[in-house]
């Protein structure tokens, strides 16, 4: 046990987040593989959750167990294929004992374990998206994060619209016969929620990182969204919904990019009249379903009539035929209706308008839904 603190502690000091209940899952792991090759494997799988920290994990393992010495090895499987360099003469093979309260001291706290524990996340929660416009895997594993935020806040909150309350009326008409004594409380039935979440993603050359972003929140919050869909749009329109089914955020986000660069849609520019054509052509929405758009409301190359874009009359058509449409858009207010912005038209249309300039705002609208 005391090579496995003396592990964690090494790692620590490279900049690697090592909790105490990795360190825990670290010494079961040694218990089992320990005197095998397949040692080093075993911890690089618990201790490395980034590979940005590959290094840091070897130089450590190296200085605590030293380096595989195959050649030693008598070829039976019995021999414990190390060659201990460094540390290993501090550590007597009788050591290995359950942890004890010392051993417990010399743990450090436990951390969090973000991918950069250094990274300030109020800032980055706060900063506007159109400044993050680059892969960072403290942002992507940030926005993994909000999401399960969110799924967990909303799962909490649909339990609770589940829970039967009290029906004042019917209540009072049951005990007319008590003479007005309570002594049998009805309960309201729980309402039946069947809404469908449709999300529409600009992904034109303007919105590009933040629809991005916002495919990363959804992703991890998905499983609170009944029947949802995922769309990508610029000139036309995309669905993204089965990359949501992908096990794994990292492995969906790159299929997700690929799918934008076979479909020509990286740095596009947006005719809104064509995709939201399309969207009300080939997909079935019903008075139950929420439309959510994210979208800057700047129809850059679809038609205009009189001076107003098309496009309009298919929001309000949307508008008429779905529950909600509610259009997220990352600027700030006053850039709305500045040169081709349509954001009132799309209001008077029937859409509501939401600003989402932070990842915060974001979050928070996300989570009402």
């Amino acid at each position: 046990m005391k090579r496995i603190i003396h592990l964690s502690n090494i790692l620590r000091d490279k900049g690697v987040p090592v909790s105490v209940r990795g360190t825990m899952d670290a010494s079961e792991a040694y218990r089992i593989f320990k005197g095998r090759l397949e040692l080093r494997d075993a911890l690089f799988s618990v201790y490395v959750k980034d590979v940005r920290y590959a290094g840091a994990f070897m130089e450590a393992y190296e200085e605590v167990f030293g380096v595989p010495a195959e050649s030693e090895s008598d070829g039976s499987g019995e021999s414990e294929g190390l060659h201990h360099l460094k540390a290993s003469e501090n550590f007597s093979a009788n050591s290995e004992v359950e942890m004890g309260i010392e051993e417990i001291a010399q743990l450090k706290p436990e951390i969090e374990e973000l991918t950069d524990p250094s990274m300030d996340v109020a800032a980055v929660m706060d900063r506007d998206m159109s400044t993050l416009n680059s892969f960072d895997p403290e942002i992507f594993e940030l926005c993994r994060r909000l999401g399960i935020k969110i799924a967990n806040r909303r799962s909490r909150r649909l339990r609770q619209s589940r829970r039967m309350k009290p029906d004042i009326r019917r209540s009072i008409r049951k005990n007319i016969k008590h003479g007005g004594t309570v002594l049998e409380l009805i309960r309201s039935e729980p309402r039946e929620r069947k809404s469908q979440h449709i999300f529409l993603s600009d992904v034109s050359g303007s919105c590009d990182w933040i629809s991005n972003w916002f495919f990363c929140i959804i992703y991890a919050a998905q499983r609170t969204f009944y029947r949802s869909r995922f769309f990508d749009f610029d000139s036309r329109i995309v669905e993204t919904t089965h990359l949501l089914d992908e096990d794994d955020l990292y492995d969906a986000f790159r299929n997700l990019r690929e799918s934008r660069i076979r479909n020509l849609m990286i740095h596009g520019t947006s005719n809104m009249y064509t995709a939201f054509r399309d969207f009300i052509e080939g997909v079935t929405f019903t008075g139950k379903s929420y439309i959510v758009i994210l979208s800057d409301c700047r129809d850059w190359a679809g038609p205009r009539r009189d001076g107003i874009p098309e496009s309009v009359e298919l929001v309000a058509e949307m508008s008429e035929r779905a529950r909600k449409v509610l259009i997220l858009n990352p600027e700030p207010e006053k850039k709305w209706d500045v040169v081709d912005s349509c954001v009132s038209l799309y209001r008077d249309a029937g859409a509501s308008v939401m600003e989402v300039r932070t990842l915060r705002q974001l979050a928070e609208v996300i989570e009402r839904l």
